[in-house]
């Protein structure tokens, strides 16, 4: 099916584009409740999500009435939050698939959306949050957008350090991001000390031989290769690849791996503490 729009009349109260924020100029004509300030957001908001949950944002967006018992007033606002986290779960879902398949630019309106339901559920300083932000890092990196992707990442790093009791797998994930826009960047060495935080986490939280930690591997091995230098980065290619057929050399290997970069960086910091303090 494809998108159907209706101009908004002039006398109308303004409304903000889905996407970007800006004025709208149109409107779903199938929900009428979405606006757009052009034709090319609509059209990207319905490829990536809203054809989706058109309908679904039909209750959501609609106001419970004023002069109603409070027992049905409380029973309203409990169906609506159940139909949000509804909508939470398929834009992140419907997100993350397209970012699996590398279409960065259409996992963005379904993170926006993934974004602004969890903001409306769960407040605007919540670790659940933090997923959300990390889709649209993603998204951002993909497509070279790499000031927005900072911004996204300092949002969720915020709320992250706000948590004290933030868990390892959140954290984790955190670091990955970061380490990816660090890479994008050319800024290598950072890369590699968020990369390291993340095989740490993951390591601690699902395990030496998971798919978790390889993935953080697998970015390191990036990272080296970029560096050229080769022997790292052939090396942890081959163990990432014996993952599943060798767990315990894997495993050992990681351990091994994870402790010596921790020296190495610690090392790092330690010169430059010194070179400072020579001043």
């Amino acid at each position: 099916r494809k998108p159907r729009s209706v101009a908004l009349a002039t006398l109308e109260r303004p409304r903000r584009c889905e996407l970007c924020g800006a004025a709208a100029r149109l409107r779903c004509g199938r929900c009428r409740i979405t606006h757009y300030c052009d034709v090319d957001h609509q059209k990207a908001d319905w490829v990536s999500i809203h054809e989706k949950i058109c309908q679904l944002l039909v209750p959501v967006r609609t106001s419970l009435p004023f002069l109603i018992p409070e027992e049905e007033r409380k029973r309203g606002v409990e169906q609506l939050v159940k139909r949000q986290k509804y909508i939470i779960d398929l834009t992140y879902s419907t997100a993350q698939k397209f970012l699996w398949d590398g279409k960065h630019e259409k996992a963005m309106p379904a993170a926006l959306h993934a974004l602004r339901f969890s903001t409306d559920v769960y407040g605007s300083s919540s670790v659940q949050l933090v997923p959300a932000y990390l889709l649209l890092a993603e998204a951002c990196i993909g497509v070279g957008h790499h000031l927005q992707a900072s911004k996204y990442l300092s949002q969720a790093q915020w709320i992250v350090l706000r948590t004290p009791d933030c868990s390892a797998a959140v954290q984790h994930r955190l670091h990955r991001s970061l380490g990816l826009l660090c890479a994008a960047e050319g800024n290598f060495e950072q890369a590699l000390y968020h990369l390291a935080n993340d095989i740490y986490l993951a390591s601690s939280t699902f395990g030496l031989k998971s798919i978790e930690t390889s993935g953080g591997c697998f970015h390191m091995a990036n990272v080296f290769f970029c560096q050229n230098k080769m022997d790292i980065a052939d090396s942890l290619y081959a163990e990432v690849s014996k993952t599943s057929t060798h767990p315990v050399s894997v495993s050992l290997f990681f351990f091994f791996f994870c402790a010596l970069f921790n020296v190495f960086l610690f090392l790092t910091a330690f010169n430059m503490m010194v070179t400072i303090s020579a001043f």
